[in-house]
């Protein structure tokens, strides 16, 4: 009267196979579930019992030892329901153990016996797909398993449906084919006025993957230009959407996909607010989930009022902005998530906004501005690539008619940039001795540090690539160091 059923547990994007033992054997009538299980499977028992007697069954007068191994991995979540009822009931007989032996098992039941949607369906897909297993899963995330999974997917409603289907007494219908959607339409920038400086800064962003911060009073239009940097991004590469839908699937973000929905080409666009936590921003807590940094991978985190966040949160995002991936230590184990993230950020100059309107500014002017500044640390601003200033527009810019150029021209230079630099033999930094001379001086004199310099020299190649140039110009180097040089004025 034993059973095995096999499931998975996460950690971070990474699957560890988990087997759920059944015994039965004579005793006091009771259950009990070992292996480091967390208080949401701890209560799934409850939950099994409620499912079965709605199938019109009843847990056996005998002492249930459920084993989740191995036992030294924590067991989180509530995706452990349906393989524990499926263990079980193989133990009693309902079901055979031939029909499961070959299949991975995720679900959460409700106390009416429906199954319910979980968290990391796509990255079960993907484990049950690389060892030749079937995955049976709730209904809800039979689209997403579909897209990842070569094997069969039994994506059922409910226990009793599910059971059917064993036994052979009814067919569950195959999850249907999802399709990659094409990218979701953004803000446009055609719609932006003005700020000329600050629109060709966000196509230098863009073309590079550079981290940009925007200072500038209320209204200029920082969050405006933010919002749109994500359109001038190209469209996720296949494998690009497959991270980011798992991730997305760990978070709970595709819990409510439909099956028209499909895995999307859309750049991950997330604007937290300043009052986010650590966890929050950065991952963590008590399950341990992604956290903004990482929802963002290859997208775009947007950091509005950064002075006002938390000065632990934002140095915590100094490590992941340098590897591209975050570390979540745990007493036991490591838990690795990846945060290849494009980080923008805006500020006021000062906390009342208006440092450099003699006009409207504080009392505290200019004292304001160096303390409101110092809110962040040196090593925190030293990442930013581009550093920019937006200025409040005058009338006579809000009332302009000039068009502008739009998302997809802007775009298709962005898209082009990308494929000429593509291109590029590796030594296509190399200088003339007399540019090294100008850079050289140039570094003295500000005082840049070697990270500076670094990213002096990426943005430089990048505004070379927009100008299809296979040599880094001096005008090229100018233009990086004037929007580097903004740093020192903060």
């Amino acid at each position: 009267m034993n059973a095995v059923i096999h499931t998975v547990a996460f950690r971070g994007l990474d699957t560890v196979p988990v087997s759920v033992q059944a015994h039965l054997s004579n005793g006091l009538p009771a259950m009990t579930i070992v292996g480091l299980a967390d208080k949401a499977v701890a209560e799934s028992k409850e939950r099994i019992r409620a499912a079965l007697s709605s199938m019109g069954l009843s847990l056996p007068a005998k002492r249930i030892a459920i084993n989740l191994a191995p036992a030294d991995v924590t067991k989180e979540g509530a995706h452990y329901d349906l393989p524990i009822a499926l263990a079980l009931m193989v133990a009693m007989g309902i079901i055979s153990q031939d029909d499961l032996s070959e299949a991975v098992i995720i679900g959460e039941l409700a106390l009416d016996g429906m199954i319910a949607n979980v968290a990391g369906t796509l990255s079960a897909a993907l484990y049950a797909s690389s060892c030749h297993m079937s995955l049976i899963c709730p209904h809800g995330n039979g689209a997403e398993a579909k897209w990842a999974a070569g094997g069969e997917i039994i994506a059922s409603p409910s226990l009793i449906a599910l059971v059917n289907h064993l036994k052979g007494s009814s067919q569950l219908p195959a999850p249907k084919e999802v399709t990659v959607r094409a990218p979701d339409a953004y803000p446009d920038m055609k719609d932006v006025k003005g700020q000329e400086t600050a629109k060709r800064v966000l196509e230098i962003a863009a073309a590079g993957r550079h981290h940009l911060l925007m200072v500038g009073p209320p209204g200029a239009g920082k969050s405006m230009l933010a919002s749109r940097l994500a359109g001038l991004l190209p469209p996720l590469q296949p494998q690009e959407a497959l991270e980011v839908s798992m991730i997305q699937s760990l978070g709970g973000l595709l819990l409510n996909q439909s099956e028209n929905d499909g895995i999307t080409q859309t750049r991950p666009y997330r604007d937290p607010h300043h009052s986010a936590s650590m966890a929050a921003l950065v991952g963590g807590g008590a399950k341990a989930k992604p956290g903004e940094i990482s929802l963002a991978h290859h997208g775009v985190l947007f950091l509005d009022e950064l002075p006002e966040f938390q000065a632990t949160v934002l140095d915590a995002l100094r490590q992941p902005l340098e590897t591209g991936e975050v570390v979540i230590a745990r007493a036991n184990h490591h838990i690795r998530y990846p945060a290849k993230f494009q980080l923008v950020a805006a500020m006021n100059p000062c906390r009342c906004g208006y440092l450099a309107d003699a006009s409207r500014a504080c009392s505290r002017a200019p004292i304001c501005g160096k303390n409101y500044v110092a809110k962040l640390s040196g090593p925190l601003l030293d990442r930013f690539d581009l550093i920019i200033d937006v200025t409040a527009l005058p009338v006579t810019e809000l009332l302009n008619d000039t068009p502008s150029p739009s998302t997809a021209e802007i775009a298709e230079k962005v898209a082009n940039a990308h494929i000429f630099g593509a291109h590029l033999p590796e030594d296509s930094r190399t200088l003339t001795p007399e540019i090294k001379g100008f850079l050289t001086k140039t570094i003295e004199k500000l005082d840049i540090t070697g990270r500076g310099y670094e990213k002096i020299m990426r943005v430089a190649r990048t505004i070379a690539n927009l100008d299809n140039s296979a040599e880094i110009q001096k005008h090229h180097i100018q233009e990086a160091i004037a929007y580097r040089k903004m740093r020192l004025v903060l």
